[in-house]
C-alpha cells in the first residue's frame, strides 16, 4: 500500500534521456527519502565489493530506478487530498531526505559534527524550512503539514538564517557578508562615474553578442563598462548596468526616461492584446505548461512562491511564447526570468529579497520590474533561440562541442565517462538548456551573468567554456565514482550550495583560460 501511495506522488518520466525532467543539483536536491537512503546504502555496499563486480547499468535502467520529485503536479487532475496523514508523513520524509543530502554535501567541506547534527535536527523537527516544489503542491491540500514563517535565526547557528543556504540570494560569499572593502568602494565609485556620463553610446547590442561593439573604436564607454563589469558588478548599480549591457536601456542619459516609458507601455500593450488568448484552445497547452512550471521555479526561495510573483512570471512567459512562434515556450525558459526579476526588484528593496513581500511595492514599481524583466529576457533569448527551436539543435551542437573539448583538456575524465557508458547529453543537456541555473545557487547565477553580459557571445559561446571548467572542477569526485549510477547521481547533485563570488570568479578565470587556448584554434578540441 505504501509503495502504491509513493507511486502516486513520485511519477517517473517517460521523456527521452537528456530532457530537463530530472531536476536535482544545487537548487533541487533529491527529495525522495527512499532514493536518498537506497543511494547511500548502495554506495556503501559497492565500496565493499571487488572492482570486477561493478558494472555499468544503462541510462534507462537508472531512470526507471530513480523517482523524480520534479514530476509532481504534471497532472492537474490528480487528487492529492485523499489522505492528510500520508501527506504529513511524506513531508517529514522530504525534510529528512533534504537535510541528509545537504549534510552529505557539506561533509566534503569538513563541517563540524555538532553543527551538522544541529542542522539536521532543526530541519527534521521543523518543517517550516522546507521550500520545495513538492511542498508547494502538497501544502495546498494540507495546511497543517507546514506553515511558512518569516525569516528567523537558528539557535545553534546564531548568524545563519533558517532559510537554506542554497536559497540565499545575497551576492556576498556564503561564508558571510563582510563590510565593503576599500577596493570595492573604489570600484563602485568608478561605476557611478561611468554611468553618470552624459553621452554613453552603446549602440545596438544583443546580450552575448557584444563582439561587434568590443572592437568599435568610437564608443570607449562601451568598452570600459564591459571591462569593469566582467569581474562582477556591484549590487548597488547592477540594475542600470544590466539594462545597459543588454541593450534595453538607452545609453544616452537624456533618452533613458522616455525610452523606458515607451517600452514599458509597449509590453503592457502586448498584455492587453494577447494575454486573454491563453484560454483559446490552440494556446491552452502552452499556458498549461507555463502554469505548471512556474511553482517549480526556485522552489526553495519563498519570493517565487508568492501568487503575485507567479502571475507576473506567467504573463512574461506567455507573451514571449506568443511573440516567438518558432520556438514557443520550452521548459527551462522559466528559469531565465528569475535573475532579471531579482536584480530589478533589488533596486527597490533594501533588505534581502528572498523573503520580501512584493505586495508592499506600488503597482507602478511592479509594472516596471515586470516589463524590464520581459525585455531583458527577450534580448538574452535572441542570442540563443536555436537552443529552443524544434529538436533544440543549438543545445545538441553545444553538448557535442563540450564532449570534444573535454576529450582534449582532460582525456582521463572523458575516458572515465566512456568506460561507464555515461553520455554527455545525460547531464550536460540541462547545463545548456538552463545555463547552469539548476547547478548553482541563484546568487551565483547573477554573478555569472555579470560576466556573460560583458563577454562577446557570453550566453551562446563563452558558456561552453564555463561548462567545461565546471566539469573539470569536479574531476577528483568524478574519477572516484566507478559505476554508472554513482556518476549520474554525482553530476546531478554537485555540491555547490556553499558557493559565492570567490568560487564563481575562479570558475570564470579558468573558463577564460580555456577560451583563450581553444576558441581560435578549433582543431585543438577536435580529434
Amino acid at each position: 500500500m505504501a509503495a502504491e501511495s509513493g507511486r502516486q506522488f513520485w511519477k517517473r518520466s517517460a521523456k527521452l534521456p537528456g530532457s530537463i525532467q530530472p531536476v536535482y543539483g544545487a537548487q533541487h536536491p533529491p527529495l525522495d527519502s527512499r532514493l536518498t537512503k537506497n543511494f547511500i546504502k548502495d554506495r556503501s555496499k559497492a565500496s565493499a565489493l571487488p572492482m570486477k563486480s561493478k558494472k555499468a547499468s544503462s541510462f534507462h535502467e537508472f531512470a526507471r530506478s530513480t523517482s523524480d520529485a520534479w514530476d509532481i503536479g504534471d497532472d492537474e487532475d490528480e487528487d492529492f487530498s485523499s489522505s492528510s496523514s500520508s501527506l504529513q508523513t511524506l513531508n517529514s520524509k522530504v525534510a529528512e531526505a533534504t537535510a541528509a543530502q545537504v549534510l552529505e554535501n557539506h561533509s566534503k567541506l569538513r563541517v563540524k559534527p555538532e553543527r551538522a547534527q544541529s542542522a539536521l535536527s532543526d530541519v527534521s523537527t521543523n518543517c517550516k524550512v522546507i521550500k520545495s516544489s513538492s511542498e508547494a503542491q502538497l501544502s495546498r491540500t494540507s495546511e497543517e503539514a507546514c506553515v511558512r514563517t518569516p525569516l528567523q535565526k537558528q539557535q545553534s547557528l546564531p548568524l545563519r538564517p533558517v532559510i537554506p543556504l542554497v536559497a540565499r540570494i545575497s551576492d556576498q560569499n556564503a561564508s558571510g557578508a563582510p563590510p565593503m572593502t576599500v577596493r570595492e568602494k573604489t570600484r563602485l565609485e568608478k561605476f557611478r562615474q561611468l554611468l553618470s556620463s552624459h553621452n554613453t553610446d552603446l549602440g545596438t547590442v544583443v546580450p552575448g553578442r557584444a563582439q561587434d561593439l568590443i572592437h568599435c573604436h568610437h564608443c570607449p564607454f562601451a568598452d570600459e563598462l564591459r571591462k569593469c563589469s566582467w569581474p562582477g558588478v556591484p549590487r548597488e548599480v547592477r540594475p542600470v548596468t544590466w539594462r545597459l549591457l543588454s541593450g534595453y536601456l538607452p545609453a544616452n542619459s537624456e533618452r533613458r526616461k522616455l525610452t523606458l516609458q515607451r517600452k514599458r507601455e509597449e509590453y503592457f500593450g502586448f498584455i492587453q492584446q494577447y494575454y486573454d488568448s491563453r484560454n483559446e484552445e490552440h494556446h491552452q497547452d502552452t499556458y498549461r505548461q507555463i502554469h505548471i512550471d512556474i511553482p517549480r521555479t526556485n522552489p526553495l526561495i519563498p519570493l517565487f512562491q508568492q501568487p503575485l510573483v507567479q502571475e507576473i512570471f506567467e504573463r512574461i512567459l506567455f507573451i514571449w511564447a506568443i511573440r516567438h512562434p518558432a520556438s514557443g515556450y520550452v521548459q527551462g525558459i522559466n528559469d531565465l526570468v528569475t535573475p532579471f526579476f531579482v536584480v530589478f526588484l533589488s533596486e527597490h528593496v533594501e533588505e534581502d529579497v528572498e523573503n520580501f513581500d512584493v505586495t508592499n511595492l506600488s503597482q507602478d514599481v511592479l509594472r516596471s520590474i515586470e516589463a524590464d524583466s520581459f525585455w531583458c529576457m527577450s534580448k538574452l533569448l535572441d542570442g540563443i533561440q536555436d537552443n529552443y527551436t524544434f529538436a533544440q539543435p543549438g543545445i545538441q551542437k553545444k553538448v557535442k562541442a563540450l564532449e570534444e573539448l573535454v576529450s582534449r583538456i582532460d582525456e582521463q575524465v572523458h575516458n572515465h565517462f566512456r568506460k561507464y557508458e555515461v553520455e554527455y547529453l545525460q547531464f550536460a543537456f540541462r547545463w545548456m538548456n538552463n545555463l547552469l541555473m539548476r547547478e548553482l545557487p541563484l546568487r551565483c547565477t547573477i554573478r555569472l551573468w555579470d560576466t556573460y553580459q560583458s563577454e562577446p557571445e557570453g550566453f551562446s559561446h563563452f558558456h561552453l567554456y564555463v561548462c567545461a571548467a565546471f566539469l573539470i572542477k569536479w574531476r577528483k569526485e568524478i574519477l572516484d565514482e566507478e559505476d554508472f549510477q554513482g556518476l549520474l547521481m554525482l553530476l546531478q547533485n554537485l555540491p555547490t550550495i556553499h558557493w559565492g563570488n570567490e568560487e564563481i570568479g575562479l570558475l570564470l578565470a579558468e573558463a577564460y583560460r580555456l577560451k583563450y587556448m581553444f576558441a581560435d584554434a578549433p582543431n585543438h578540441y577536435r580529434r
